[in-house]
């Protein structure tokens, strides 16, 4: 193959983006060894030094692995595109078929098993080397296993039709196809999003209703208070994976849950359980989770638009080590190369994020008590082992929550 104006701005861009990361988390990894000695005002007395220094060597850990992957994904991105690899695997399935959608959605979900495959390596690492080191990991072998082929088999399930539909669109519906790909990607997301909490997420854990009637009373006030509806409260089993705790919302309409990890309400007092679903309120308050609906409805409406043109420009493919042109291929590209470059505009999305976090610390210290969310904060930071002492520019980077210090200070400050 001969470079050409999209060969050269791709591989800049990753070049870029490569060096940006690795200079960010080698930044991140060099802030929290020099703050490692001593716990953060706003914690002393809250979170012991073993604790935060605990925390330090978990992150530096995560991180470490982080810039490993980030440098396989980059060698794994050129051997599939200037290495020939999409050409080869795309061969493969023509000379089966000889062309179409069958052979397309073929291509498109054998890439996809390839690419996840290759993750497995990393996720094994990081389960039975960092999380089991760090007292984390519940997971045995076999229900990673059974995890991996269940994810396999749904994602199978959704993503064949789903292709094959878009791959059609493609084919048949003018030079407006991507408008119509994507109302079908808005509905089909949708759709998954309203059926998560009823069929899917039952298939890898076990929900159970909240059977704690004085804990369940403060939670059916609260939300009563708050003119919030849903279809239950549940605990979800995660300490059969992991030692982390969390709580979360899930669906839409009449189809929203609350739940709770079994850890989490192990460990946090009423009151405190009480101040952290007050913040989870908070977003659904405020409009976060509609907002950022519409905005990843924008987002890919976007990107469909801008391979609607890429489309039409056979130099998009031959400068990328593909010498067909065609719809299958197209999606494949797009999907690898697209990263590239919203990675810069990822602080961006970051900081609104933590804008709305804020917003919905303050909904939390209106409803419920402060000081109690403060405490529950403290005790997930320390269980969970998120490091107190973030590089702030990594942060402002990366984090959809504000660092643990300018967190618990904002919230003492406005209490």
């Amino acid at each position: 193959m001969e470079f050409n104006e999209t060969s050269w701005l791709v591989t800049g861009a990753l070049a870029a983006g490569l060096v940006v990361q690795v200079w960010l988390a080698r930044r991140h990894v060099s802030f929290i060894e020099r703050h490692k000695g001593q716990v953060p005002g706003a914690f002393a007395g809250k979170i012991t030094l073993a604790a935060h220094q605990k925390a330090a060597d978990y992150t530096v850990a995560k991180t470490g692995l982080g810039m490993v992957s980030m440098t396989v994904s980059a060698v794994v991105l050129l051997l599939w595109t200037f290495g020939g690899g999409l050409e080869a695997l795309n061969g493969f399935w023509l000379s089966f078929s000889g062309g179409g959608i069958v052979s397309g959605t073929a291509f498109i979900l054998s890439f996809l098993l390839i690419s996840a495959t290759i993750d497995v390596p990393a996720s094994l690492y990081s389960t039975f080397v960092i999380e089991e080191r760090y007292g984390f990991n519940k997971m045995t072998g076999r229900l990673f296993v059974i995890d991996m082929v269940k994810g396999l088999m749904l994602a199978f399930l959704l993503g064949t039709p789903l292709i094959m539909v878009v791959l059609w669109l493609m084919e048949s519906s003018g030079a407006l196809w991507w408008l119509f790909v994507w109302m079908v990607w808005t509905g089909f997301s949708l759709l998954v999003m309203w059926a998560y909490p009823r069929f899917i997420a039952p298939l890898f854990n076990r929900f159970q209703p909240l059977d704690d009637s004085v804990l369940k009373e403060r939670i059916v006030t609260l939300l009563e208070r708050c003119g919030f509806s849903s279809n239950g409260i549940f605990v979800m089993d995660g300490s059969k994976r992991s030692g982390h705790g969390n709580a979360y919302f899930t669906g839409f309409g009449a189809n929203k849950r609350i739940v709770f990890f079994d850890t989490l309400v192990q460990s946090l007092s009423v009151d405190e359980t009480e101040a952290v679903l007050a913040h989870e309120l908070g977003h659904f308050k405020y409009g976060h989770i509609r907002r950022r609906i519409v905005l990843m409805s924008a987002l890919s409406l976007t990107g469909l638009a801008i391979l609607g043109w890429l489309f039409e420009n056979p130099d998009f493919y031959f400068g990328l080590g593909v010498s067909e042109v065609s719809s299958h291929t197209g999606l494949v590209l797009f999907m690898l190369v697209m990263p590239l470059f919203t990675f810069f505009i990822s602080p961006l999305f970051a900081a609104l994020s933590r804008r709305d976090e804020f917003e919905a610390d303050e909904y939390a210290r209106q409803q419920s008590d402060g000081s109690q969310l403060i405490s529950a904060l403290v005790k997930m930071y320390e269980e969970n082992a998120s490091t107190l002492t973030p590089d702030p520019l990594h942060s402002a980077f990366y984090d959809s929550h504000p660092p643990a210090s300018i967190r618990i200070t904002h919230l003492l400050e406005n209490g």
